[in-house]
C-alpha cells in the first residue's frame, strides 16, 4: 500500500449521492462524530495523487479529546457523544433515493463499532456498502475543510451547507420541498409549510450568512398555485483557479472560499485568557472594601458627634 500523507486540516470526501441521503435520527453532534470519522479515510501518497477506493481504510479512531476540539464542545460532554454514538452507527442506515433505477436503498454506516471506557475513544469499521460512495472519485464526490462546519449550531445548517459546496461552481441550486424534507430527515415534524421553513433552511440560512457574509445566500420561493413546491437558494460563486501538482505536472484545481467570520465561545474565555477573568473579579473585591471603609467612617462620625453632645 501507498504511503498516505497526513493533511494539516482533516477534509471531509463524500460522493454526491450521499451528500444528499436521509440519516433518519442522527441530530447534530452523531453527525459530527460521522464526518470527522469520514475526514480520516482519505488522503494522497507521496505523489500527491487520491488513494484509490481499494487503498483506503475502513477501520479508524476518533478521541473524545480530537473531537472536543475539532467541534470546540465540552470535554465531558464528549465522552457521552461518543460513547452513545459508538451503539447508532451500527443499529442505524442512511436511506438513499435510487431514481434511476426506481429504488430506494438503505445502507449501514458501520460493522463494527467499540468504545474504550479507558481511553475514551471511538474505534469504527465503515461497511463494504457504504466505502463507494466515501471514495475519492473526482467526478462525484465534494469535498469541504472540516473546519468550515465545525461552528454550526444546527444539523440543518450543516447539511444545506453541504448542499452548497456541491453546486460551488454553479452558484444557485433548487430543490423540491420534498427532497429537503428528506436531507433534513424531518420525517413527520413540521407538516406545515411555513414552520418547516422557518424551523430548518431560513434558520440555516442566517446562520451561513452570519459567519460567512461575503456568501450572501439567499432563498426565493418557486410555486405552483398557491403552494409552494421547490426552493432556490442562491450564493456566491467559489472562486476556482487553475493549477498544476508539481510533483505529477497534473491539473488540479484551487478553491478560494468566502472567509468564515471567528467565532467565540464564551466557555473558552477564561482558559484562553486568564488575565480577564482575573480583571473582572478584582473591582468586585475593591467595592466591598471600599463599601466597608466608607461604614467605618460613619460609624466613627456618630460615634464623635455622641462624645461631643
Amino acid at each position: 500500500m501507498q504511503k498516505l500523507h497526513d493533511r494539516k486540516t482533516p477534509i471531509v470526501y463524500k460522493n454526491k449521492k450521499i451528500n444528499s441521503a436521509n440519516f433518519g435520527t442522527y441530530n447534530l453532534n452523531d453527525y459530527q462524530v460521522f464526518l470527522q470519522l469520514v475526514s480520516m479515510i482519505g488522503g494522497v501518497n507521496e505523489l500527491g495523487e487520491y488513494l484509490q477506493p481499494d487503498q483506503l481504510q475502513r477501520e479508524h479512531t476518533l478521541t473524545a479529546k480530537e473531537f472536543s476540539q475539532q467541534f470546540n464542545l465540552e470535554l465531558d460532554g464528549s465522552y457521552t457523544t461518543l460513547k452513545r454514538v459508538a451503539k447508532k452507527l451500527t443499529e442505524t442506515s442512511l436511506t438513499l433515493e435510487k431514481p434511476e433505477l426506481f429504488e430506494t436503498w438503505h445502507i449501514a454506516l458501520c460493522s463494527q463499532s467499540k468504545y474504550n471506557h479507558k481511553q475514551g475513544s471511538l474505534t469504527v469499521k465503515f461497511s463494504e456498502e457504504i466505502m463507494p460512495y466515501l471514495a475519492q472519485v473526482k467526478s462525484k464526490f465534494v469535498l469541504y475543510n472540516l473546519k468550515e462546519i465545525a461552528n454550526f449550531g444546527s444539523l440543518y445548517t450543516t447539511r444545506l451547507y453541504e448542499i452548497i459546496q456541491e453546486f460551488k461552481d454553479t452558484g444557485y441550486i433548487i430543490k423540491s420541498v420534498e427532497q429537503l424534507r428528506n436531507i433534513f430527515a424531518v420525517g413527520n415534524k413540521f407538516a406545515d409549510y411555513n414552520n418547516f421553513k422557518r424551523k430548518t433552511f431560513a434558520h440555516a440560512i442566517n446562520e451561513i450568512n452570519a459567519q460567512y457574509p461575503t456568501i450572501n445566500l439567499v432563498m426565493s420561493e418557486i410555486k405552483e398555485g398557491r403552494k409552494v413546491i421547490a426552493i432556490r437558494f442562491d450564493f456566491k460563486l467559489t472562486l476556482i483557479n487553475k493549477s498544476f501538482n508539481p510533483l505529477t505536472n497534473q491539473p488540479k484545481n484551487i478553491y478560494t472560499k468566502p472567509k468564515q467570520l471567528p467565532v467565540i465561545k464564551p466557555k473558552l474565555i477564561e482558559k484562553k485568557q486568564p488575565e480577564i477573568a482575573e480583571s473582572v473579579k478584582k473591582p468586585k473585591e475593591k467595592t466591598k472594601d471600599n463599601d466597608k471603609i466608607k461604614i467605618n467612617d460613619l460609624i466613627d462620625k456618630l460615634k464623635s458627634k455622641g462624645k461631643k453632645k
